[in-house]
């Protein structure tokens, strides 16, 4: 058997144990609906062809690990391009985690869904540990107890003047 024939058998077992969870938590960092994530399965591709580039070098090291990394790094700097340079990113309204930003979202899913270690998302974010735990803490405040929508006014009522 060719190396290649292997390499690509041992990627296509890889995938298939892992391709669910990495679009599962890119939909979370996306905050898309389930159904209709094509932001996600973008970030998962990407992921992927990152991971397969780099199956020769990766000698040991976990091909998840590497994955998720490219994923979240692909997110963080993906999220920032599109809100400041095409001024757009909207998450799905229905998730439970539209409410948060694109950093307390991704700070959130790796340490509470993935189990990312604070000091590894924070490697991982270039940001101080106090400030990962900082914001991970805000963000799971505000998923536990989201702010009330304001209360909708009455049909006819009017605004007293101040």
């Amino acid at each position: 058997m060719s190396r290649d024939a292997r390499r690509a058998r041992e990627f296509e077992a890889f995938v298939a144990g892992a391709a669910g969870r990495l679009q599962h938590t890119a939909t979370l960092f996306t905050a898309e609906a389930p159904g209709a994530n094509p932001r996600a399965r973008r970030l998962l591709t990407l992921a992927l062809a990152h991971t397969y580039a780099c199956w020769d070098r990766l000698r040991g090291e976990d091909p998840y690990e590497c994955a998720r990394q490219y994923l979240a790094t692909r997110f963080a700097h993906g999220t920032w391009h599109e809100r400041v340079l095409l001024g757009r990113t909207r998450p799905h309204p229905g998730s439970p985690l539209a409410v948060l930003t694109a950093q307390e979202r991704l700070i959130l899913v790796l340490r509470m869904y993935e189990g990312v270690a604070e000091e590894q998302t924070a490697a991982l974010l270039g940001l101080p540990v106090e400030r990962v735990h900082a914001i991970c803490d805000r963000a799971a405040a505000t998923v536990l107890h989201p702010p009330r929508s304001a209360a909708p006014r009455a049909v006819g009522a009017e605004v007293a003047p101040s």
